[in-house]
């Protein structure tokens, strides 16, 4: 397997900008300087590309092929869960193992080994109406119950895997035989997720189902979060679609989605109060959705989908600089907050009141599409200036200056995004494959959303 090392430029160019800028009357050198800038920009982010993949290769579960939920390098796991297996975590594990074949990381033979693997996994494991639950146990395929009554399908963990599934079966379509199989399939899995069950008749969709508490969660999904795939997918669906209306009604809620405020001097876009008291959601709510769905010229009636996740990653920018609570560290380098690890256990960052003073290099990582500039300068402070917060899988999930607290662990729907979305910074790789499927097509204009290409 390829393997990234940090070269030895990165030390020079960080000497050269103190001698070299000086000379601004020679034009090769400023050429040099901008030459050397760019190979360092593009080692960094190979190197923290290979390493994020790493976690979906050579971390993963040993007899299912996909993501485990975390690893601990520290091997401390208070709930013994070193084995569980993560279904959203794993579609996004899906696509960075695509991003390793592009990159040299492995060779498509052994992506296409494990795929395959990963599939006759999935077609034995538990599904509830087509639906796989939050957390799988990895040596056993069967239901790992997230909570007491979440012991069901989950639609939107269900969402996140069909995501990064279809984007494999686009890659591997025009294949050899084999590959061609494994499309045949991932599409029998794709269509026995029984989406409209999870309307329960209703004009929404419902997240959870349980064999023991039925609909007892009691969750149905609307108002902007991090589901919009699911209705796009549901909407998509050749065996089990949803109609518009319940994208209308349960999604957009009516048109209410579209209520949004203007926060640190840019507007939200979409309404993004439905579930917290602050006007703006953690990151991850620009990342999830838009691993495969490309956000660029997506647009319906209630949004601009791309401004509005550019927008969200600069309110974050923009409040860490503003830093209202006086927490270390926070500024144009350190930035970005999201759901993670943190001193009290996993928590839900974003600014204002559920700022903890916790920093989430997935965050700013995964917002590259977004906020380029911004996320280079993270991505520097990381690996020149705070390697100690990175580790062999990437860096590690949250840290925090203010209370002098990191831990060496890793979380699976944290390191995901990082190489997929670093790629579709770079090349829309994702992007360009899973925006070309027929089905997704379909559902997008059924739902009457627009793209660059109609």
């Amino acid at each position: 397997m390829k393997k990234i090392i940090l070269p030895t430029i990165l030390i020079a160019f960080i000497l050269s900008l103190g001698f070299s800028g000086c000379n601004t009357g020679n034009k090769k050198s400023v050429e040099n300087i901008q030459d050397e800038k760019k190979h360092l920009e593009d080692s960094l982010l190979n190197l923290v590309q290979n390493q994020t993949f790493e976690y979906f290769w050579n971390g993963a579960e040993p007899t299912s092929g996909m993501a485990r939920e975390r690893i601990h390098m520290d091997n401390v796991y208070p709930h013994h869960d070193q084995n569980i297996v993560t279904i959203g975590g794993s579609g996004f594990g899906l696509m960075a193992i695509l991003v390793g074949i592009e990159r040299g990381f492995i060779t498509r033979q052994q992506a296409l080994e494990r795929y395959q693997k990963i599939v006759a996994y999935l077609e034995k494991a538990d599904r509830f109406h087509g639906a796989w639950p939050h957390w799988l146990d990895g040596s056993t395929g069967k239901v790992s119950p997230f909570s007491k009554k979440d012991d069901g399908g989950d639609l939107v963990e269900t969402a996140f895997l069909v995501q990064g599934l279809l984007t494999v079966a686009e890659y591997f379509k025009d294949g050899n035989a084999e590959e061609k199989q494994l499309v045949d399939d991932i599409q029998k899995l794709w269509e026995g997720v029984e989406w409209d069950w999870y309307t329960q008749g209703k004009d929404v969709l419902y997240w959870h189902w349980s064999p023991n508490y039925s609909w007892e969660m009691n969750f149905p999904v609307g108002g902007y979060n991090e589901c919009l795939i699911m209705y796009v997918l549901a909407a998509s669906s050749p065996t089990h679609p949803i109609d518009a209306e319940v994208y209308e009604k349960g999604w957009a809620r009516n048109g209410a989605i579209a209520e949004d405020t203007v926060y640190y001097g840019l507007n939200t876009v979409l309404d993004f109060y439905e579930h917290n008291d602050d006007p703006i959601g953690p990151l991850f709510w620009a990342h999830y959705s838009y691993l495969g769905l490309n956000p660029k010229g997506l647009k319906d009636k209630y949004a601009d989908y791309w401004k509005m996740n550019v927008n969200h990653a600069q309110i974050h920018y923009r409040y860490a600089l503003d830093n209202p609570k006086n927490y270390k560290g926070y500024g144009e380098k350190q930035w970005g907050f999201t759901s993670s690890y943190s001193m009290r256990g996993y928590a839900g960052h974003r600014p204002g009141k559920m700022d903890l003073g916790v920093i989430s290099p997935t965050a700013a990582l995964s917002s590259f599409p977004y906020t380029p500039e911004e996320s280079m300068r993270f991505l520097k402070y990381l690996y020149l200036e705070a390697d100690s917060l990175v580790g062999e899988y990437g860096p590690y999930d949250a840290y925090s200056q203010t209370n002098n607290w990191y831990l060496p662990r890793y979380l699976a729907i944290d390191q995901g995004p990082i190489p997929v979305m670093i790629e579709n910074y770079r090349t829309g790789l994702l992007w360009n494959l899973f925006m070309k499927n027929e089905d997704v097509q379909a559902g997008l204009k059924k739902l009457r959303f627009t793209t660059d290409k109609n």
